[in-house]
């Protein structure tokens, strides 16, 4: 992809999620773009421009949040504990490790443990260091809803219970602040119960991929968790959560087949389950970078997206009705774009 031309003070360059871009908003919505020197497109006075075209698009990018500036008592600043996305998201990896990072298990496209290994985060972060920051990024910056994701961890709940106790500590400084919280299939769904009882709106259970072989194939750990247990932890989230209030995220250009994979999303359309499609990036420290593994073509993520988006439209489930997360904020696909 060419990207854009300009500089952006809110950049994500590594983590558990798919952009490796710049933070911006276009036309009003959030947007996470390759940035791109030698990219044919740059921004001028908050517009896009082609050359010396002006493409008819308003582009601003999204400024250092006030937030990143402070600290807690212990000196850790709190743009390692949360980090704004688009222009009024804010996220947090709670656990920044994850049992799958070895090698031979860990899902060739995720960079999870390596800002820990630049310094750009810390491991673990507690209920009260996330209240805090929280309350700072709504006060100081205007956040309107925060994600939560983990690292796979070692028991049954996949790191469900971490997420319960954050999400009561940043509800009780902030109440009312919309969380979406992400997770792998827990061992016992009743953990899928716990979560909302604890105030998230909304659950992304991530699985990236649905056909088997491509699943073992970039994710051989999570790969391994079998896709009736997905499909289990899909179903009992849509009862507790509601419909469009579960998401799942899947990466275009990993070479699932185009057709199989839009026929995946209408089931889980159908399931009440938001199909996140989004491009593959092959982020800085990943194996796919390492092994010189390329992005998808712009077609096949036109193509792609748009079909979906027709599905959701049709099912009356946009991205823009979820209350919280990944879906609603829309900055690493183009499916919001594409009128899902």
């Amino acid at each position: 992809m060419r990207g854009v031309r300009v500089p952006t003070p809110v950049r994500r360059p590594a983590g558990a999620g798919p952009s490796d871009d710049g933070h911006l908003v276009i036309d009003g919505g959030n947007a996470a773009l390759p940035i791109n020197p030698q990219s044919p497109y740059e921004v001028r006075d908050n517009k896009l421009w082609l050359g010396e075209s002006d493409t008819g698009l308003s582009l601003s990018v999204v400024h250092r949040p006030k937030f990143y500036d402070l600290q807690t008592a212990e000196g850790i600043p709190y743009e390692k504990i949360a980090r704004l996305h688009g222009k009024d998201v804010l996220a947090t990896t709670v656990v920044q490790t994850c049992i799958r990072y070895a090698e031979e298990q860990r899902c060739r496209f995720c960079t999870i443990e390596e800002s820990l290994r630049a310094g750009a985060t810390v491991a673990a972060k507690t209920p009260a260091q996330l209240a805090e920051v929280a309350e700072a990024a709504v006060r100081l910056d205007g956040v309107t809803q925060m994600v939560m994701t983990t690292g796979t961890t070692t028991g049954p709940d996949r790191g469900a219970r971490n997420l319960v106790r954050s999400v009561r500590a940043v509800l009780d400084a902030v109440p009312g602040l919309p969380i979406q919280v992400q997770i792998e299939p827990p061992g016992d769904l009743t953990a899928i119960n716990d979560l909302h009882d604890a105030g998230a709106v909304s659950i992304g259970i991530h699985a990236e991929a649905l056909d088997d072989e491509i699943r073992l194939k970039w994710m051989p750990g999570k790969g391994s968790v079998p896709m009736a247990d997905y499909e289990a932890a899909w179903d009992h989230a849509v009862e507790v959560f509601g419909r469009n209030q579960v998401s799942t995220y899947l990466l275009i250009g990993l070479g699932e087949n185009p057709d199989e994979l839009v026929e995946g999303c209408r089931r889980l359309i159908a399931r009440g389950v938001y199909p996140f499609v989004v491009p593959f990036r092959p982020m800085t420290g990943t194996l796919a970078r390492r092994d010189g593994i390329a992005g998808p073509p712009p077609s096949l993520v036109r193509d792609v997206s748009s079909r979906v988006a027709a599905l959701l439209r049709e099912a009356g489930m946009l991205g823009g009705d979820q209350k919280a997360g990944c879906a609603a904020c829309g900055a690493c696909g183009v499916l919001q774009a594409a009128g899902g």
